[in-house]
């Protein structure tokens, strides 16, 4: 796959000739891992890549901070694509890679679901890789994004 690479938002975006495949956009996670030890927390140790309707592809890593300060490698990726005027995530995926070097998929947390719903209502249909063959789409994980029942 040719990709014309362009730094922005300290993140690097790539412009896809084509759709990223699972694979792919797991590989583009894992590939920006770079685990560091500050103190008694860790940053660095999870990555996000995400694919944009316009066939973009944006990254981020994880920040843990005390006193809750940090954020996900969710929010890194899709603060990227907001600073590049995009806001429709088409997939995202979330990787962790252990102390011995294992990869494994992450679930996003709520607040992330939260997060990508907040940044665009469409990104209701986003397609979330849970693992290689299991994909589901944010809505399924947000069942309830819309509820309020009067009491």
């Amino acid at each position: 796959m040719n990709h014309a690479a362009n730094i922005k938002a300290a993140n690097i975006v790539y412009e896809a000739d084509e759709r990223l495949m699972t694979d792919e956009l797991i590989e583009k996670a894992e590939s920006i891992i770079k685990t560091k030890k500050i103190g008694a927390f860790t940053v660095g140790d999870v990555g996000c890549a995400l694919i944009t309707d316009r066939e973009n592809v944006y990254t981020g890593v994880c920040v843990d901070t005390s006193s809750g300060m940090g954020f996900c490698a969710e929010h890194t990726a899709i603060g990227a694509m907001i600073t590049a005027g995009e806001y429709r995530i088409k997939s995202i995926v979330a990787v962790w890679k252990d102390e011995k070097g294992e990869v494994y998929i992450l679930a996003p947390c709520g607040r992330c679901r939260e997060f990508m719903y907040q940044t665009n209502k469409e990104n209701l249909d986003t397609d979330v890789l849970l693992g290689r063959d299991k994909v589901v789409k944010l809505k399924d994980l947000l069942p309830y994004y819309d509820w309020f029942h009067k009491v």
